[in-house]
């Protein structure tokens, strides 16, 4: 294979969405697996839309999900002189034609097409009459001379062979009225001027790759190879969008998703390898290609995404865990005191118990996060006179231990059991509500060892 170059261009338009994400992985993975190129083009022409803001959030979000681009970002404002030299161009050498159709005519033929149930084509009526009758003060666009007959056949990377009619491509618009130059001509000049060798795109744009293909047969460039890859669909089975829940990267980011889970996640989904589901970033690289993405839409699936982040949540190194926990912290302004943080890391073995995500651990620390304790009213019932004899014994057994263990604390709470003719629910219960202010959370004996033993018996004697 020769020098392999491939591209992820967003507009910077909003928060970068789920799909694109994917898109971006497989450009960057197919790229570096070739030993190739990846390059991040802002596509930022539309200035009324575009903000600075979110150029920076993709940015940050490719970051986070591991996906660096070579060299720096690819600016499409900064090109838009090229892209109009080459629409001069097309139109010196036939390719292309000035159109003055009205908005008015243009509406007309769309609502006609409309009523007849059938796609709209722009009708061609300035394509080959040069004593058109202008309409004064009329600015007009530059159309593309798309081919009338036969057909055009792409060779998909993906799809395979893809051959459509050539009736159905309309004489698309390249540059608008006011001079500025459309997305169809744009991104053919940009990934000409970029040498890319391969645009890995979402499905949706196979009918612009049709149309963009006659822009680089006009004007005599190589044509790229294509691969267009499913879209992502929610779980109804319709295209994913925006206005889904978790559509974006910073919605999960927000529930406490591992960047290493969401990556192998959208890996997974429309690419496979054998039987094997769990990806580190090196086995990604090494083994990925077009050939194992499937033909067929992905569904979004909101359960795997959440066991996937649990198994990594559950194989991860406990400090690097509290990291991840602290960032997540720090992000949504749950900022961890300092003094926390020693119990938080020595606990992080049984917090992670059972947690799907980074807010769950949270969740179940705040027991040692929180200097109070909150009983709710539903618990405290769990508080009565007999419980609080339970708690008194064991204040009174805990107190005199010199060395905490969880032998040691099984010693006193099987004491407590004979005692007070109860079983281990019966001891365990008004202790963890005592400690926590839940009835529910981490085991009984992980609770009383993370905390100091001045902590537990501050907590306990609270409780009269």
């Amino acid at each position: 294979m020769s020098f392999v170059a491939t591209r992820f261009a967003p507009s910077p338009t909003g928060p970068l969405h789920i799909g694109g994400v994917r898109t971006a992985l497989f450009n960057w993975l197919f790229s570096k697996n070739s030993k190739g190129k990846f390059y991040l083009r802002i596509e930022d022409t539309d200035k009324e839309r575009s903000k600075e803001e979110y150029k920076n959030q993709i940015i940050q979000s490719l970051q986070w999900i591991g996906i660096r681009h070579d060299d720096k970002e690819y600016i499409q404002s900064e090109k838009i002189k090229q892209h109009k030299e080459i629409a001069e161009k097309l139109l010196k050498k036939g390719f292309a034609y000035k159109c003055y159709c009205s908005e008015e005519e243009i509406k007309e033929q769309k609502e006609k097409a409309k009523k007849k149930g059938i796609p709209y084509v722009y009708n061609r009526k300035c394509r080959d009459h040069n004593n058109l009758e202008v309409t004064k003060n009329l600015s007009p666009v530059t159309r593309f001379k798309s081919m009338m007959g036969g057909n055009t056949i792409i060779k998909d990377l993906v799809q395979g062979e893809i051959n459509i009619s050539n009736s159905i491509i309309e004489d698309f618009v390249i540059l608008r009225n006011d001079g500025t130059p459309t997305y169809q001509l744009s991104a053919v000049v940009d990934d000409h001027i970029m040498n890319i060798s391969h645009v890995i795109r979402g499905d949706d744009h196979k009918i612009n790759t049709f149309k963009q293909k006659q822009i680089y047969e006009a004007m005599n460039w190589k044509l790229p190879n294509f691969a267009h890859i499913p879209l992502i669909h929610s779980q109804s089975g319709s295209k994913l969008s925006k206005r889904d829940k978790a559509s974006t990267v910073d919605d999960y980011i927000k529930l406490g998703i591992l960047s290493d889970a969401l990556r192998n996640y959208l890996l997974r989904l429309g690419w496979s390898h054998k039987d094997k589901e769990i990806f580190n970033l090196e086995e990604s690289i090494q083994l990925f290609d077009l050939k194992g993405v499937g033909r067929s839409p992905s569904k979004l699936d909101m359960s795997r995404i959440l066991s996937l982040n649990e198994h990594y949540i559950k194989h991860i190194d406990e400090k690097e865990l509290f990291e991840f926990l602290k960032d997540f912290c720090k992000k949504f302004n749950k900022k961890i005191d300092s003094s926390k943080e020693k119990t938080l890391i020595k606990s992080m073995n049984f917090l992670k118990n059972k947690a799907k995500t980074l807010a769950d651990i949270y969740q179940n620390a705040q027991y040692i996060l929180s200097d109070t304790i909150n009983i709710s009213s539903e618990d405290s019932k769990l508080l009565d006179s007999a419980s609080k004899k339970i708690l008194k014994d064991f204040l009174s057994d805990y107190e005199k231990m010199t060395k905490i263990t969880k032998e040691s604390l099984e010693k006193i709470v099987n004491g407590l059991i004979d005692k007070h003719k109860t079983n281990f629910k019966g001891i365990g219960q008004p202790l963890r509500v005592a400690l926590t202010g839940s009835k529910f959370g981490p085991g009984l004996f992980n609770i009383i060892l993370s905390l100091d033993k001045s902590e537990t018996i501050k907590r306990l004697k609270f409780i009269k």
